[in-house]
């Protein structure tokens, strides 16, 4: 047990907001840090309670700016490490970087693996992330590494919304089959497949629509929406083959550049995003975009992972 109370929350500036609602489930505040900047954008840190023995997590996620909130994570785990804590946990809800795993062509990196190796230096004795972008990302990591899923949560949403005898879930991409898959299989839906060839990065085309889609509700499901221009695409191939309506339900709204005008004056539906990465204000004045929280979610695994229980038991 730890020798400094209950555990000890810290939180960057990425998502305070999510941060806030996660101290609050666990009925805990959150620890008195500063972080700051100097004149010229260099991190300051300086925890002002103290950790000595603690169980503590770091709760933030690595979104834009990326490699601002990825410094603030390594070196709030370096004045944690170097206050003694226990143990330190990296709570990235959003775990950016995920989508560089491997090598696309010669000479290029794999920014995934530089990133889990630089947050393990830094001192984290474990890592907590949501959604993974490849499940074996979690094998870049040589510290325990719990990879929730958002879909309990998404589950519930799908049965508060709609009739499920006539919901078809499907996969924007062949790389994505396994996460709907899992999804389509929590309330027992079909499956359909997009095959989706891309030319170039960045441009998106959707080719065929694998699977009867006629007359579903459609529901999209991916991990990370970033451009949306699959998602506009995948909801115009369906609509083409006839499905009565398109959502999609994405755990990670990355949606940058000008996605979210994209997605405003497209046919889909509703886009169904998490609060991982916090929403701006043009998100939510966003007409079809709607934000599930997963405070909920993180802080019963944050509970459980300080308590010693299971976490995987949550996703049974």
């Amino acid at each position: 047990m730890s020798k400094n109370g209950a555990i000890k929350l810290v939180a960057g500036n990425s998502n305070p907001v999510l941060a806030q609602q996660i101290a609050e489930y666990l009925k805990s505040t959150l620890t008195k840090a500063v972080v700051k900047r100097f004149a010229d954008m260099e991190i300051f840190v300086e925890i002002q309670e103290n950790v000595r023995g603690a169980d503590v997590f770091v709760i933030q996620s690595t979104s834009f700016p990326a490699n601002d909130h990825l410094m603030e994570l390594l070196i709030i785990m370096d004045a944690l490490r170097r206050s003694s804590a226990r143990r330190i946990t990296a709570v990235i809800p959003y775990f950016g970087y995920a989508r560089q795993d491997r090598k696309p062509g010669p000479r290029t990196p794999i920014s995934a693996k530089l990133v889990a190796n630089l947050i393990t230096r830094a001192g984290a004795d474990r890592v907590m992330t949501l959604d993974l972008h490849a499940g074996q990302i979690q094998g870049f990591f040589d510290i325990p590494t719990d990879n929730l899923y958002a879909s309990p949560v998404m589950v519930r949403d799908m049965k508060k919304r709609f009739q499920l005898d006539n919901v078809m879930v499907v996969s924007p991409d062949v790389g994505g089959v396994v996460r709907a898959r899992g999804l389509a299989k929590r309330i027992n839906a079909p499956l359909a497949i997009i095959d989706k060839r891309r030319e170039r990065a960045g441009d998106s085309e959707v080719m065929n629509v694998i699977g009867d889609v006629a007359g579903y509700t459609c529901v999209l499901v991916d991990d990370i929406v970033d451009s949306g221009g699959t998602l506009v695409n995948a909801a115009d191939a369906l609509l083409e083959q006839k499905a009565k309506a398109v959502y999609a339900y994405i755990s990670h709204g990355v949606l940058s550049g000008g996605a979210i005008a994209r997605i405003a004056k497209s046919r889909l539906k509703e886009l169904v995003i998490t609060d991982s990465i916090e929403p701006t204000k043009e998100v939510r004045a966003a007409g079809n975009i709607r934000v599930l929280e997963i405070a909920t979610l993180i802080g019963e695994a944050i509970g459980r992972t300080a308590a010693e229980e299971s976490v995987s038991s949550l996703f049974d």
